[in-house]
């Protein structure tokens, strides 16, 4: 669930954020400049969510600890 309102979510913050600014600095192009960020920075977060996800869902995959070793205290 989290990863279907990231996308969307992000992409209004960016748009709120940019028209927020294009009041405050008389401009018109923030609040497409912030879509459009919003929308990549979005699309990152949930390609990294899906990428972890998939990772972590592997058969056989033991979590270590980062030396190498099993982080059980269970050692063959």
């Amino acid at each position: 669930m989290q990863i279907a309102i990231l996308l969307p979510a992000a992409a209004f913050i960016g748009w709120l954020a940019g028209a927020w600014l294009d009041s405050r600095l008389h401009q018109g192009w923030i609040a497409i400049f912030g879509t459009v960020f919003g929308s990549i920075s979005g699309l990152v977060g949930v390609v990294r969510m899906a990428m972890a996800a998939e990772r972590s869902s592997r058969p056989g995959s033991d979590n270590q600890n980062g030396t190498g070793e099993r982080s059980s205290s269970l050692k063959p």
